[in-house]
């Protein structure tokens, strides 16, 4: 007779309003990993049906009308929907389910806070509301989470800097980055082009308008490149604002504009790339947390052009891999550019040092043994904070 099916280690649940459901810090990296690792694992998130993916169960959610129509129903209908599951642990991704997360832990339920940024930062950063506002939403945000936070068991937190503000709330925290999946780099051969690409959410805060203008001077004497610029728009008008920047500054057969693609595809478009670009400004959430795309870029072998924050220096600066600049200054921005392009024996040379760093250093394959080691405390510790 044959042996009976393992038994999972445990269920767990993973939450989100916000995001895509194939995230990839949700779904690709953590998701992923722990159904790998024996448990059974599902992901209740926004999406039009119920499947299961590389063994992660989706849960759909219905697609909000608006914020408010989020924030209230779509979050009811969340609680509701996870309360079903019955998990053994619930780990949730958004700040705007402290509240069901709170509801679970008074059901007796693991509950973990995954905290993708430091979020009074981030809110500050929020140009579009005024000022006096900004500064009252971020301060009631950080009672409010300083209040719910030590009702958690356990908060994973990304970068040293994030991970200082829970370190002292006293709260059990750990660290889980957002390094990338090794096996990704080896899906798509190196096949250099003339193009500099921009991964990621394009808003007047990443810096885009002066990545353009700089891209502008670089074409006077290189106009067989392109700058290539990946993601969806904040607000959705930014696009066309940065369309009709590079089409005053001659430039617009040159700069192309690509959709959200998939999280496999970062690697494919980075691929076909020679150098990677973030020149993020120097608003308070961009300078307290590294992006992501600065490993997905090092993991392809290309050499960066990033803004000149102390996080950013202490990784290109030691691995030798890129060039650090004022992202205020497209000037600055279009001189680095054009050294890397007229230096390419030096620009291969940052490429694979920027590999080398990822390989031995900044990837998932390494932090995904530590997101088990947390899960492994929270399952056997009794009670919570």
């Amino acid at each position: 007779m044959g042996g009976s099916p393992a038994q999972p280690r445990a269920k767990v649940c993973m939450l989100t309003s916000v995001h895509i459901p194939f995230d990839g810090r949700i779904f690709h990296r953590a998701a992923k990993s722990l159904a790998q690792a024996g448990y059974e694992v599902v992901l209740i998130a926004r999406h039009d049906q119920e499947e299961v993916i590389d063994g992660v169960r989706v849960v759909p959610l219905p697609q909000p009308k608006n914020r408010l129509h989020r924030m209230t129903r779509v979050l009811w209908r969340l609680y509701r929907l996870a309360v079903q599951e019955n998990a053994d642990v619930y780990h949730f991704h958004d700040p705007e389910l402290m509240i069901p997360g709170l509801l679970l832990k008074r059901r007796g339920k693991k509950v973990i806070w995954d905290a993708h940024e430091h979020y009074p930062n981030s809110i500050l950063d929020k140009y579009y509301l005024a000022r006096p506002l900004r500064r009252f939403i971020s301060t009631s945000f950080d009672l409010w989470e300083r209040l719910a936070v030590r009702f958690f068991d356990y908060v994973i937190y990304t970068t040293p800097f994030v991970g200082k503000r829970y370190q002292t709330m006293k709260v059990r925290s750990g660290p889980v980055e957002n390094y990338p999946i090794l096996k990704l780099s080896e899906t798509f051969p190196r096949d250099p082009q003339p193009r500099i690409l921009y991964l990621g959410g394009m808003s007047r805060t990443r810096g885009l308008v002066e990545a353009v203008e700089a891209f502008a001077l670089v074409a006077k004497d290189h106009p067989d490149w392109e700058l290539c610029l990946v993601g969806s728009s904040t607000p959705a008008s930014f696009e066309h604002e940065l369309r009709d920047l590079a089409r005053k500054l001659g430039v617009e057969a040159n700069v192309k504009f690509v959709a959200w693609v998939p999280y496999k595809e970062k690697e494919r478009l980075s691929a076909r790339a020679s150098i990677g670009i973030i020149t993020y400004l120097p608003y308070p959430n961009n300078t307290s947390c590294l992006p992501n795309k600065l490993f997905d870029y090092m993991l392809m072998s290309l050499p960066v052009v990033v803004s000149n924050f102390p996080l950013y220096r202490d990784v290109v600066q030691t691995h030798q891999c890129g060039l650090t600049v004022d992202p205020a200054r497209p000037q600055e921005i279009a001189r680095a550019i054009v050294y890397l392009i007229e230096h390419p024996r030096e620009a291969q040379q940052m490429g694979a040092n920027g590999r080398r760093a990822v390989l031995e250093t900044y990837n998932w394959e390494k932090e995904s043994r530590k997101l088990l080691q947390i899960y492994d405390t929270v399952l056997h510790t009794e009670g919570g904070n």
